[in-house]
């Protein structure tokens, strides 16, 4: 069981370090809109990864058949091409707006800001065809880390490592919206327009990468 969960914790770790689009909207929400914000952004995240894993451990046969391509993952690398392509134009041109600040110096939200926040996590992971794909091989790690099978009876192993990875995961993006947060006197409005400039060009980079390998794969 210490094995299990050290192995969990490690797998977690290695996750977590990693640096997609996801990473530079949770910093760039962290400086601007404080700490409560970046987490309500980072649930929508984690909601839309608990479905993804949902998915591969219900439909592992179906799932197994999307990594290897298909018109179906055509299709979604398309869609969600588009859907960052969009995002990332409207990013970089995006204004910034001084809103007002409470005492620790994070932007005054109400409930109606905060959901909204959640819901934009989970649009835009659940939109990265890649993350099916990522939890899929999660998936068939924690199988092999467990020494237990998909098709088997007992899936306690599997969940409690998946579970694991799940809260090392979230609790490093917590360290990063507080190490984020913390850098915040020192940012500027030049900074934070460069920060919104630099994300625009990494999800209009990833929304062209998308598309792109759609058709160089048919080719």
């Amino acid at each position: 069981m210490i094995d299990l969960i050290l192995k969990g914790i490690v797998t977690g770790f290695i996750l977590s370090i990693m640096i997609g689009p996801v990473f530079f909207i949770l910093m760039e929400t962290s400086i601007r809109k404080g700490i409560r914000s970046a987490i309500a952004f980072d649930l929508g995240v984690l909601l839309s990864d608990m479905i993804y894993i949902l998915i591969a451990y219900v439909f592992y046969s179906e799932v197994a058949s999307i990594t290897g391509g298909g018109k179906n993952n055509e299709l979604a690398k398309i869609i969600g091409g588009i859907l960052f392509i969009i995002y990332g134009i409207v990013t970089f041109f995006k204004k910034l707006k001084h809103a007002p600040l409470d005492e620790e110096g994070n932007v005054i939200q109400n409930q109606k800001d905060y959901i909204l926040l959640l819901l934009k996590g989970f649009i835009l992971n659940i939109a990265n065809p890649f993350v099916i794909i990522y939890w899929f091989s999660v998936m068939t790690l924690a199988s092999q880390q467990s020494q237990s099978s998909l098709t088997t009876g007992d899936s306690s192993p599997i969940m409690f490592f998946i579970a694991i990875i799940l809260i090392t995961f979230f609790s490093i993006d917590i360290l990063k919206i507080i190490g984020a947060k913390k850098l915040r006197p020192l940012v500027t409005d030049n900074l934070l327009k460069g920060l919104n400039q630099l994300t625009g060009i990494v999800f209009l980079c990833f929304g062209l990468f998308l598309i792109i390998k759609v058709f160089l794969i048919k080719q």
